[in-house]
C-alpha cells in the first residue's frame, strides 16, 4: 500500500496566518470605533462653534471657531475611513487598502494640526475673554439697553447664573461703577439675583445672589471644549496608527503584482 506522507507546513506560515487574522479583526474593530469617534469629534467641534457664536460679542477675532470647524471636517473624513476599514477587513481590495492608507495619513495631519490649535487657542481665547469681559463690566450702567456694556452683562449673568467678573464682590469693590447704578442703595445688578428681584441692596442674605464669577464659568467652558478635542485627537492618533499598521500587514501579504508597467519586458 502506498503511504502518503503529510507535508510539513513551516511554523512561519501559521504565524503569518494568525497575524493576518489578527490584522483583519483589528481593522474591523477600529472601523466601528472610527464611527463612534466621528460622533464624539463632531460633538466637540459643534460645542466650540456654538460657544463662539453664543458669546461672539466677547471675541473680536472671527477665526476663533476654526478648531471647531476643523474637528467637524475631521469627523466627516472619519466616516468613510471607518467604512473602508471594515471593507478591507472583509475583502482583499488593493484599491481600498491604498485609499485607506491615504485617508489615515490625511487624518493624522488634520489631528496634529487640531491638537496644536486647541492648545494655542485655549490660552488665546481665555486672554481675549478676560480683556473684553472686563471692558464690558466697566461699561455697565445699570440700564436694560442693548448696549455692549449693559444688556450684554445682564444677559450673561442671567444665562450663566453668575455675578461679577470674578465673583459678586467685584460690584462692591468697583466704587467707580456705583454712580452708574440707577439707585444709590443698590450694590449689585438685579441680574445677579436668583429670583430676579431687587436683592442688591440687602447683601446680608447672600443665598439670594449668584456668587460665582462669570469669567471663570466661561473660561471653564473654553477649557472643557478644547481639552475634549485635544483628548480625541490623541486617542484617535493612536488608533489610526494601529489601523495603518494592520492595513500595512494586509498589503504586504498581497503585493501589487498587477502593476508591472516598469518592467523591462514591457518596453522591449
Amino acid at each position: 500500500m502506498w503511504r502518503v506522507r503529510s507535508a510539513r507546513v513551516p511554523l512561519w506560515f501559521y504565524e503569518d496566518s494568525w497575524l493576518r487574522i489578527f490584522a483583519r479583526f483589528l481593522l474591523l474593530f477600529l472601523g466601528v470605533i472610527f464611527w463612534a469617534s466621528a460622533a464624539a469629534l463632531a460633538f466637540g467641534g459643534c460645542f466650540v462653534i456654538l460657544f463662539c457664536k453664543n458669546y461672539h460679542y466677547f471675541f473680536q477675532e472671527f477665526f476663533f471657531p476654526l478648531p471647531g470647524w476643523l474637528a467637524v471636517v475631521t469627523a466627516l473624513i472619519l466616516l468613510p475611513t471607518g467604512i473602508l476599514a471594515v471593507s478591507v477587513s472583509t475583502r482583499n481590495s488593493r484599491y481600498h487598502q491604498g485609499t485607506l492608507m491615504y485617508l489615515l495619513l490625511v487624518l493624522l495631519c488634520l489631528q496634529v494640526s487640531l491638537a496644536v490649535l486647541t492648545q494655542f487657542y485655549s490660552v488665546w481665547m481665555a486672554v481675549e475673554l478676560k480683556s473684553t469681559m472686563g471692558q464690558a463690566f466697566k461699561q455697565y450702567d445699570g440700564t436694560h439697553s442693548l448696549a455692549r456694556g449693559s444688556g450684554t452683562v445682564d444677559t450673561l449673568q442671567k444665562k450663566l447664573q453668575c455675578c461679577g467678573l470674578q465673583n459678586y464682590t467685584d460690584w462692591l469693590n468697583a466704587s467707580a461703577a456705583f454712580s452708574h447704578f440707577p439707585s444709590e442703595t443698590s450694590h449689585v445688578p438685579r441680574s445677579c439675583c436668583k429670583k430676579y428681584v431687587d436683592c442688591g441692596s440687602d447683601l446680608h442674605q447672600l443665598d439670594q445672589l449668584f456668587q460665582e464669577g462669570c469669567l471663570g464659568k466661561l473660561q471653564d467652558q473654553i477649557h472643557y471644549g478644547m481639552s475634549f478635542l485635544f483628548f480625541c485627537c490623541v486617542v484617535l492618533g493612536v488608533l489610526e496608527l494601529l489601523a495603518g499598521a494592520s492595513n500595512g500587514i494586509l498589503m504586504s501579504c498581497q503585493p501589487f503584482y498587477d502593476f508591472r508597467f516598469l518592467e523591462s519586458s514591457v518596453f522591449s
